[in-house]
């Protein structure tokens, strides 16, 4: 493979010459080590023979177990400096490049608050074998800062680069990598992600709608800082009635125990089940749901087939959402569904400690995150048992303008032929299945209309899946073949179909939003060919 690289101030390009090798061979990666490009270094590059399984976290929904081809893995840094606050950052990036290329590109979100590069694997969901493994090119990056040392919020350049600017500026430098390799440019490029990963999707397509010709946004954080406000409230409201430790000091992960938990999931399930023609354990038609938890409250003293009078507030305050004193929604309500009794949703909003030091994510990287970035001008001493609902929009709008994905303008993505696939858990914990169903609706109002708005996004709802997965769902499916369908053969998703851990032998009929898996009466119920996707009445 012959190579040459030609650079002109900023706008550097990287040409190559000559035909890609069908098998990646070691010269040719390693050659990408003195590849030129402005800004960045070049930290390895090195070929990799083919392995029967990926190690590490390869992204969502769900592990990939297959094996894996032979690949050139480069890795490299863009912007690599020292912050005013004396501390290292840069964007960190890997690049894989499979010897039996298809030609595309594969940029894999992150998660959490960012921090590391995961391996550049790029699961495609379903069982199915890994992005990488299709022949794709896979990219991932860090969000610019690297550990779980959140200060990073005070540096405005890294605010900015986990906000919006790693994922362009990394897919500009893989671009160049990817034609120093193979002699051209991926002819198609594909952002998948799910959580903070689901946001980096939807706001590569909002900020830079011309890099990417389809994303799928997972279960997204799109309204990441109003989610934090809402973990905040969410650790007030159960620790207000938690019982206390000897100090005086609440036990959070006790405020429901997980009997109280599967009291209230069970009671939600024999509300709602049969709502879609069926009793099977989910709850498809989940806007026909209507559920008070006033109905589990103990008539006397506390029991475990009864919530206390107490408690049931505290669920009815979680559920209908962060507010002020004077009552303004400071985030979504949340939808009562069968996985609010799972271990996935505890961990999120209860956690498991058993003493008044709480391990839920909520209070660890929600406490954190809340403090260190969501606030700005940083406030001292601030925490998320003290943060004041009343001063939550003030304090939170400099870091939303920068980081929420609520841009409803699509026009110049769905010009070049953009498409965006949406799924989110009905079950998940941190990011409300009704905060991403509002979104889509202003979407429909602002362009043009269901139908139209329909022909670039489209939203899948997931009855019973917890963040990502996890659940009494049928949380496994192959999201990337339905996008790679609708971006390059014109055939938009009617539905995708879906399996799941939890119901072995079950397929489901993912329906796009606001239709749901109706069972048609007849035929094997675990069949998801005998369900259709129907419109709510």
């Amino acid at each position: 493979m012959c190579m040459k690289v030609w650079l002109v101030g900023v706008g550097a390009c990287v040409l190559a010459c000559g035909a890609a090798s069908k098998i990646a061979e070691a010269q040719d990666c390693v050659a990408l080590k003195n590849v030129v490009i402005v800004d960045t270094a070049i930290k390895s590059a090195e070929a990799v023979e083919a392995i029967s399984k990926p190690s590490g976290p390869v992204g969502f929904p769900g592990p990939q177990t297959g094996p894996l081809p032979a690949f050139c893995k480069v890795t490299g840094v863009i912007r690599d400096r020292t912050g005013l606050d004396g501390k290292h950052y840069g964007i960190h990036f890997e690049l894989r490049l499979p010897a039996q290329w298809n030609g595309k590109l594969y940029f894999q979100g992150g998660g959490g608050m960012d921090g590391s590069v995961s391996p550049a694997i790029g699961s495609s969901g379903g069982g199915t074998p890994s992005a990488l493994a299709r022949g794709y090119a896979v990219a991932s990056d860090d969000g610019g800062h690297q550990g779980m040392d959140l200060s990073f919020g005070h540096e405005q350049q890294a605010r900015l680069d986990f906000a919006f600017e790693s994922t362009p500026e990394t897919a500009l430098v893989v671009r160049q990598l990817i034609a120093a390799y193979y002699g051209k440019p991926p002819a198609h490029s594909y952002f998948v992600g799910c959580s903070n990963g689901g946001r980096e999707a939807m706001m590569a397509i909002e900020r830079t709608p011309l890099v990417f010709d389809g994303a799928i946004a997972g279960d997204p954080g799109f309204r990441l800082t109003h989610a934090a406000i809402a973990e905040a409230w969410d650790t007030q409201v159960f620790a207000a009635v938690a019982p206390k430790d000897a100090a005086g000091h609440p036990i959070l992960s006790r405020s429901l125990s997980d009997a109280d938990m599967k009291l209230l999931a069970h009671a939600v399930v024999e509300r709602c089940d049969a709502l879609d023609g069926l009793k099977d354990g989910q709850i498809n038609n989940f806007s026909a749901c209507k559920f008070d938890p006033a109905e589990l409250a103990c008539a006397g003293a506390k029991t475990d087939s009864c919530l206390s009078r107490e408690q049931v507030q505290a669920v009815k305050k979680s559920f209908g959402g962060a507010r002020d004193s004077k009552g303004n929604p400071l985030y979504s309500s949340w939808p009562y569904d069968a996985g609010i009794g799972e271990m996935g949703w505890r961990m999120w909003k209860l956690g498991t400690s058993q003493t008044a030091q709480p391990n839920a994510i909520n209070t660890t990287m929600g406490g954190g995150a809340l403090t260190d970035y969501f606030v700005y001008p940083h406030v001292d001493g601030l925490t998320v048992m003290n943060f004041d609902f009343d001063h939550a929009a003030g304090e939170t709008d400099q870091t939303a303008r920068i980081n929420d994905a609520v841009d409803t303008n699509l026009s110049t993505f769905a010009a070049h032929g953009g498409k965006l696939l949406i799924y989110e858990g009905l079950s998940d914990p941190v990011f409300s299945a009704d905060d991403i169903i509002d979104y889509y609706r202003q979407l429909e109002r602002d362009n043009g209309g269901p139908e139209k708005a329909a022909s670039t996004a489209r939203l899948f709802l997931v009855p019973g899946m917890n963040h990502c997965g996890g659940g009494p769902a049928t949380d496994q499916f192959d999201a990337l073949t339905s996008l790679e369908k609708w971006v390059e053969q014109g055939e938009a998703p009617q539905s995708i179909m879906a399996t799941g851990a939890a119901f072995p032998g079950r397929t489901r009929p993912l329906c796009p939003y606001p239709q749901y898996a109706a069972y048609n009466g007849s035929g094997d119920p675990q069949d998801g060919h005998n369900f259709t996707c129907k419109n709510p009445q």
